[in-house]
C-alpha cells in the first residue's frame, strides 16, 4: 500500500480496537505497512481476522482477536494472547465506537407537533444513550487501563484515540455520540497529563465526515442518491467532498512516530476538510 510518509515502527506492537470496521482496519494496515506487528481487536472476531488476513497477504504482520471492549476480562484475555503472539503493546489505537438508532432523534429541531408522531428528544431510549456513551468512552477507558500497564517506561509508547469533529460542534440528531466524543477529547488530554511522567504520550485524531457503513443510512437513500443531510454536509465543507479513510494515515503515523511527534502530547488533530473552520458565509 502507498503511505503518505515513511516512519519506522519495526519491532513495535500496535493494538487497534474496532479493527473489524472499515476505518480502523485501514489504520491497522498503515501501521503494519510501517513495520509494526499489529493486533486487530473487534467484537466480531471473524471481521478482525479477515482484515488481518488481508494485511498478512501484503507481506505484513497482523492477527485478529475477538474482544469486547466493554468487558475488562475480555480485554485482558486479548492482551494475554497478544503478548504471547507478538509481545507487549507499544502503540494503542482506541478505535472502537459508534452510534445507535436508539440514541438518535428523527428530526433536527423539536416542535410540539412532533410529539407522538416521531422519535423526539423526549423519546430517546436511556439504555440506547447509555450504550453509545459506554461504547465510545468506556470502550476507550477499559483498553487503556489494560494495555497502558505494559507500556509504562517503554520508549515510544503512545496512545492514539479516535475522536470526532462532533466533539467540537455537536451534530443534530445524535446527542449521545456527540457527547461521548467530546468526552474522548477531554479524556485524551487527561491521559496525556496523567501518564506524562512514565513516558506514555496520548493524542487523538478527529475525523470529519467520512462515508462509512456506520453513517451510510444517514447520508444516502436506499437507491444510492444523497440525502438532504448529505447536501447540507457538503455545503458546509469547503472542500465539497467526504474524506477517505486513507486520509487519516498521515496524522496516525505522525502521532505514532516518536521521532516525528515526541513532544506532541494531549493534542487532537482535526481532519475535516475545513468543516469546523467554515462559518457558512
Amino acid at each position: 500500500m502507498k503511505l503518505p510518509m515513511q516512519v519506522d515502527l519495526k519491532d513495535k506492537v500496535a493494538v487497534v480496537t474496532g479493527a473489524g470496521g472499515v476505518i480502523c482496519s485501514k489504520l491497522a494496515e498503515a501501521l503494519a505497512a510501517s513495520g509494526a506487528k499489529v493486533a486487530l481487536l473487534d467484537l466480531n472476531g471473524e471481521a478482525a481476522q479477515k482484515s488481518a488476513d488481508e494485511i498478512v497477504a501484503q507481506g505484513f504482520t497482523a492477527k485478529g482477536y475477538k474482544c469486547n471492549v466493554l468487558e475488562k476480562e475480555s480485554v485482558e484475555a486479548a492482551r494475554d494472547a497478544i503478548a504471547a503472539d507478538f509481545g507487549t503493546c507499544d502503540i494503542l489505537v482506541n478505535g472502537a465506537g459508534g452510534n445507535n438508532p436508539k440514541a438518535t432523534t428523527d428530526d433536527e429541531y423539536f416542535v410540539p407537533e412532533d410529539l407522538g408522531e416521531m422519535k423526539t428528544f423526549f423519546d430517546l431510549d436511556p439504555s440506547g444513550v447509555e450504550f453509545v456513551f459506554n461504547l465510545n468512552f468506556m470502550g476507550t477507558l477499559l483498553p487503556t487501563q489494560v494495555f497502558a500497564k505494559d507500556m509504562i517506561g517503554k520508549e515510544g509508547a503512545n496512545i492514539i484515540n479516535i475522536a470526532s469533529m462532533n466533539a467540537y460542534t455537536p451534530l443534530t440528531k445524535i446527542p449521545a455520540y456527540s457527547g461521548a466524543k467530546a468526552a474522548i477529547v477531554n479524556f485524551t488530554e487527561w491521559l496525556a497529563v496523567h501518564f506524562s511522567k512514565v513516558g506514555i504520550r496520548c493524542n487523538a485524531i478527529a475525523p470529519g465526515f467520512l462515508a462509512t457503513e456506520q453513517n451510510r443510512k444517514l447520508l444516502f437513500n436506499e437507491d444510492g442518491t444523497p440525502t438532504a443531510r448529505t447536501g447540507k454536509i457538503l455545503a458546509g465543507t469547503p472542500m465539497e467532498r467526504f474524506g477517505e479513510p486513507e486520509e487519516l494515515f498521515g496524522a496516525l503515523l505522525f502521532l505514532a512516530s516518536e521521532e516525528a511527534s515526541g513532544f506532541v502530547n494531549g493534542a487532537c488533530i482535526p481532519i475535516d476538510g475545513a468543516f469546523a473552520a467554515y462559518s457558512g458565509v
